[in-house]
């Protein structure tokens, strides 16, 4: 134990190898949160329900916001989800993995993801096309 704790003393690369993977120790340069977006599941789709798988490394969705969340180690965060370019958002602070949107009405849909800090800030975003078969709306 006092190698490992004059290895960190000395910023020996040993020691940063085996906390860099810890959840309880603060790690200064973390690497960057990454968003990965599949396309929608196929089979519920044709039914008229979108599935869209999405995973993120780097970063914990977690219900909490707010400036007290910036020190957080690793990061934290959740989702901002638009649809169809609309003047409002919802954020997801679930771990779902899936985003579920039912009801959408027939034609081709956008959904734009966005994985952002605990405050709301942006890291990366991801934007998903696909054509629903849902009902047609009328006049």
């Amino acid at each position: 134990m006092n190698q490992l704790i004059e290895s960190l003393a000395e910023g020996n690369a040993i020691a940063t190898d085996v906390f860099a993977q810890s959840t309880v120790v603060p790690i200064e340069n973390e690497p960057a949160p990454r968003l990965i977006v599949e396309p929608p599941l196929p089979g519920p789709l044709a039914q008229g329900v979108v599935f869209i798988p999405y995973r993120v490394e780097n970063l914990r969705i977690l219900p909490v916001a707010g400036p007290a969340a910036r020190n957080l180690s690793p990061r934290v965060g959740h989702l901002h989800i638009t649809v169809d370019d609309l003047p409002w958002l919802w954020a997801d602070f679930g771990q779902t993995n899936t985003i579920v949107l039912a009801g959408m009405p027939r034609g081709e849909h956008k959904v734009l993801i966005e994985l952002v800090d605990a405050e709301g800030n942006l890291f990366t975003a991801q934007a998903v096309t696909f054509y629903s078969p849902g009902k047609e709306v009328g006049p």
